[in-house]
């Protein structure tokens, strides 16, 4: 036990050392972003696990902004994409130039070859793009012709989308939505938030964003926060919860209507991993109930496949998430 506690204590040190870093890049962020506590959170939590995020929100909230600003604080290769339907694959990934000089294909790059990467109204692109975007984020590789090549570790891809708009969208397949590690829902500004927006969008200039952070400080902070502890009683938690999306009769709660598809196993992965991230940016070595809580919404919302009937009853997937979560028991 001794042993436990001395490394529980050496890595604690490790972590208030790693998060001093963290702080500054939420700082810089926070600088032009105002408000917004929730999606900043969202893009911490993937750039300490690697896991992609998804932010949905009404245009005008800030999401490109966002991104491109934490882009701007880190030592990285950034690219933004604009999802359009006229979009081809070659557009994303590159493409294969024929020389006539040398009689040879010459492999073009796309802007996918880049550390961070905001795909910009990702549900305007067609499936075609849509499918090379997946293979970049599932494999970190990307096929030109007959040759895979591998991206660049750290590798993010960021994406925003319009809950609102239908026409000339198409929506994305349950199998890309998957590999997101996170959903975040982008929220309208308090009126005092607004209200400092409107005062220092108005008077001129956004602030600098100074970059603070580079790929081998992040490459350790990551190192750090896959060794943050979980113990047995939150992992049976975390097991609970995602099996509950599965069988919720099993835990005697009357879901089973509702839900046509549960949360698969990459759940139960993310979830701790988020919240691992979670507990490491409030400076802690160890995982409590209370970050499965914090990250559980934004892992399952995107997982759980509601039927016609909690569509009749009004219910999102958001509401049987909450659910779920005032009702298992806490260990």
């Amino acid at each position: 036990m001794s042993t436990v506690n001395e490394a529980l204590r050496e890595l604690q040190g490790r972590v208030e050392e790693q998060c001093a870093s963290l702080r500054r890049l939420e700082d810089e962020v926070s600088k032009v972003v105002v408000g917004q506590k929730d999606m900043i959170e969202a893009l911490m939590l993937g750039l300490l696990t690697g896991g992609h995020v998804l932010l949905e929100g009404v245009p005008g909230l800030a999401k490109t902004l966002a991104v491109s600003s934490l882009a701007r604080a880190l030592h990285m290769s950034f690219q933004r994409i604009q999802f359009t339907p006229d979009l081809l694959p070659a557009d994303l990934v590159g493409t294969l130039i024929f020389d006539q000089r040398t009689n040879e294909f010459i492999t073009r790059k796309g802007p996918i070859f880049a550390n961070v990467i905001l795909a910009d109204e990702i549900n305007r692109a067609p499936a075609k793009v849509q499918s090379a975007l997946l293979e970049a984020m599932q494999e970190l590789q990307v096929t030109l012709g007959d040759e895979s090549h591998r991206l660049e570790e750290p590798f993010l891809v960021l994406a925003t989308q319009n809950p609102i708009e239908q026409e000339g969208t198409y929506p994305l397949p349950e199998a890309q939505v998957d590999r997101f590690m996170l959903k975040a829902l982008v929220a309208y500004p308090t009126r005092e938030e607004e209200r400092l927006i409107l005062d220092r969008m108005v008077g001129g200039e956004l602030p600098a964003i100074d970059a603070v952070m580079t790929v081998p400080e992040l490459m350790d902070a990551r190192e750090v926060v896959a060794e943050v502890y979980v113990d047995d009683k939150v992992k049976d938690y975390v097991l609970d919860l995602v099996r509950c999306t599965r069988d919720p009769g099993d835990f005697d709660l009357s879901l089973a209507p509702l839900i046509t598809n549960g949360a698969s196993p990459r759940a139960t992965l993310f979830l701790t991993r988020a919240g691992k991230a979670h507990a490491f940016l409030r400076g802690r070595a160890f995982v409590t109930p209370e970050d499965i809580k914090a990250v559980g919404p934004m892992v399952l919302r995107h997982r759980i496949a509601i039927s016609y009937e909690a569509e009749a009853e009004e219910l999102s997937s958001e509401d049987i998430v909450r659910s779920i979560f005032d009702q298992i028991e806490v260990p």
